[in-house]
């Protein structure tokens, strides 16, 4: 027992201690969050109950492997280890035991998302593929079947998403198939239906700790709920503060309202902060005061006091790349590992700019949870166009944009074009742009009018090059429409904000030079996008969202400018938006830089910006208060209200102080204030 509570500070200490009824541990950033739940799983090992009573879920299968690892390895006498692991496996495991509940082998398999979409394209649909299985994973996670689906359906898309809803659900029924959604959605649905089978389940389960407790969903509650109904001894651990997964259906209500939830819950606060200097703390404390909903703790420095925060304010993006680049050199050039420094940012698009100017200086990076700019799928198609642009025989870009956005060519089409101009000895466009007569008779006749107006859109964009290069972007996305493709994608927001960095930079590079051609243009990204030498040990860019469980010695964050960090407007949370400042502040061990610049070159234009409210909030910046309400809604939410039922948000205004929604229900459109409706 020694060896497990000796190395604990008072506060973890009790957390580790209290093992009967609801707990719930607000553990700070950097306040030994995992150290103090593998303790207490040991700790409850130590007291002599039995492993198989015991159920830890988490949300990644490494957390529950290092969790499990370091727990075992505080208790002298070995024993079969707990049941520890993510929501989604507990679901596998629980399936495999009961699905005959619901009428169904327990010889299932489990698809993926490509699997899925796979699926749901078999349809022979008319619309994006990534959109309506993204529905379809909203519909399950809200516990609506197909039928309540197509009834609360009355725009003809979303009836049209019902019936392929009904279909997908037939089809993986039929073939006895487990989506990833269904994982928690039908272990749910068994637990619900099956009273008895619920109280054995949760008298199995004496013991529930949850990590990460604030990214849950409402299902995943509702499971919690369902696993806990025979008792309370249930600890959930996380930080309210570090609640920024909104859009993906986290509900941050979970661990504001489990005290309510869970009659005589302790709280217990884990403050002391191992990670980040006093100037550091400072600056996140005083950002995060500003949220209203929170629980309320204040992280205290282990460490002392460290170097001040310094602020940089850069003229434009590019300025603000350089001197970035710069200040990195100069601590490389000190000796500084690489992989002690990272740079983070709120949006992808951010990043072109940043790569650049550590390619200027040699700097080698990583882009941890994504991917460099020239590197994105929707980059690299509009990079094909302009090579086709240059050259119309260039068989590999055909080949990537062909079908994209989406012409109705299927593989066995594109393979008989292949085969065509194989056989013609031609490239693919001389091909399809010459041999129209055997094109015919070898494809459909909708294939082939796509195909023809294919070419002559090609055609159309090399006369606009040779007229005025600067034009080419303006015609490519008209008779194209690349953005309007990806605009109807789940990922939308950064796949559209790449996009128009793109064009914002194309626009920009030929201004700055009237003469350039595509070719030159090409040729210009191709240096830009090239690193040589690159080492194992890089320093890291990264979005902030990416980072959330790391640390660095040496840490920027750029783009502190309204709109950016924080996004404002379109539904977007003030106060989720406030948590990721918060966690990107907490990252920083030694040494933090924030950044915000005047003007960036975005969505087409150069923008005049004004620094971020955060700046002023965390102290390190002089400047006005900005409070401003928030609401939690975003575009497509689904609602109910009291009179009028359930319906879909597609629209969020601002009136005075309160937030306006305009609302479909069931094809009627009406205008509501968010506190008068609650989320699904």
């Amino acid at each position: 027992m020694e060896k497990i509570l000796n190395s604990l500070n008072e506060a973890q200490q009790e957390a580790v201690k209290t093992i009967d009824g609801p707990v719930l541990i607000l553990a700070g950033a950097g306040s030994g969050k995992t150290k103090t739940i593998t303790s207490r799983l040991a700790y409850l090992l130590a007291q002599g109950i039995p492993s198989s009573s015991i159920l830890a879920l988490t949300f990644t299968n490494k957390a529950a492997s290092e969790m499990r690892d370091r727990a075992l390895s505080l208790i002298e006498d070995k024993t079969y280890p707990p049941l520890l692991c993510t929501f989604h496996k507990f679901g596998l495991l629980f399936l495999k035991f009961h699905m005959e509940k619901l009428g169904r082998r327990n010889s299932f398999v489990v698809i993926d998302s490509d699997d899925k979409k796979r699926i749901i394209k078999s349809f022979g649909i008319d619309m994006p593929v990534g959109l309506i299985a993204n529905e379809i994973s909203r519909y399950k996670n809200s516990l609506i079947d197909p039928s309540v689906a197509w009834e609360k359906a009355e725009l003809p898309n979303y009836k049209k998403i019902a019936q392929i809803y009904e279909k997908y659900e037939k089809y993986i029924k039929d073939n006895n198939l487990v989506d990833f959604d269904d994982l928690l959605v039908l272990p749910y649905k068994i637990l619900d239906e099956n009273e008895e089978l619920c109280k054995e389940t949760s008298s199995r389960y004496q013991y529930i700790m949850v990590d990460e407790y604030q990214d849950t969903n409402d299902l995943q509650y509702r499971l919690i709920r369902k696993i806990c109904s025979t008792h309370e001894n249930i600890c959930v651990v996380g930080d309210d503060d570090q609640s920024i997964y909104g859009w993906r259906g986290a509900n941050i209500k979970n661990i504001l309202d489990f005290k309510d939830e869970f009659k005589n819950t302790k709280i217990i606060k884990l403050e002391n902060n191992y990670r980040s200097t006093s100037n550091i703390l400072s600056a996140a404390n005083g950002l995060i005061d500003h949220n209203r909903s929170r629980l309320g703790k204040v992280l205290k420095s282990t460490k002392g006091e460290g170097t001040p925060i310094s602020v940089i304010e850069s003229h434009d993006e590019k300025n603000e790349s350089t001197v970035i680049a710069k200040r990195i050199r100069v601590l490389i050039d000190k000796g500084v590992s690489l992989k002690d420094i990272a740079v983070l940012y709120r949006i992808n698009a951010l990043s072109r700019s940043l790569e650049e100017g550590l390619n200027r200086l040699g700097i080698p990076y990583n882009m941890v949870g994504g991917v460099k700019f020239y590197e994105r799928t929707e980059i690299k198609d509009l990079i094909s166009y302009l090579r086709i642009i240059a050259n119309p025989h260039d068989d590999f870009s055909i080949k990537r944009v062909i079908n994209r956005p989406k012409r109705g060519l299927g593989k066995v089409t594109i393979d008989k074009i292949l085969k065509g101009a194989y056989d013609n000895h031609l490239s693919i466009y001389g091909y399809i742009s010459t041999r129209q007569d055997e094109l015919k008779s070898l494809v459909s006749k909708k294939c082939f009018l796509a195909l023809e107006e294919f070419t002559k859109n090609i055609e159309r964009l090399i006369e606009v090059s040779e007229e005025a290069t600067y034009n080419v972007i303006d015609e490519l996305e008209e008779l194209f429409g690349v953005k309007k493709y990806y605009a109807q994608l789940p990922d939308s927001l950064d796949r559209v904000s790449n996009i128009d960095e793109f064009y914002a930079l194309f626009r920009d590079m030929v201004k700055q030079n009237p003469q350039m051609s595509i070719d030159d243009f090409l040729n210009d990204l191709a240096l830009q996008s090239e690193q040589d030498n690159i080492d194992s040990e890089n320093i890291s860019i990264m979005s902030i969202h990416a980072s959330k469980g790391l640390e660095f010695p040496y840490l920027f964050v750029i783009g502190l400018e309204e709109g950016f960090l924080p996004l404002v407007g379109d539904g977007s949370d003030i106060e989720e938006e406030r948590r990721l400042g918060y966690v990107a502040i907490t990252r920083a061990k030694d040494e933090l830089t924030l950044c915000f610049s005047q003007s960036r070159f975005y969505k087409g234009r150069r923008t005049e910006l004004t620094k971020s409210r955060f700046l002023t909030e965390s102290g390190v910046s002089q400047g006005s208060l900005v409070l401003e309400k928030t609401t939690s809604y975003r575009k497509g939410d689904l609602v109910k209200h009291k009179i009028f039922g359930i319906g879909r948000i597609f629209e969020i205004s601002k009136v005075k102080r309160e937030f306006k929604l305009k609302i479909n229900f069931s094809g009627t459109k009406r205008d509501i204030l968010a506190s008068f409706v609650e989320k699904i």
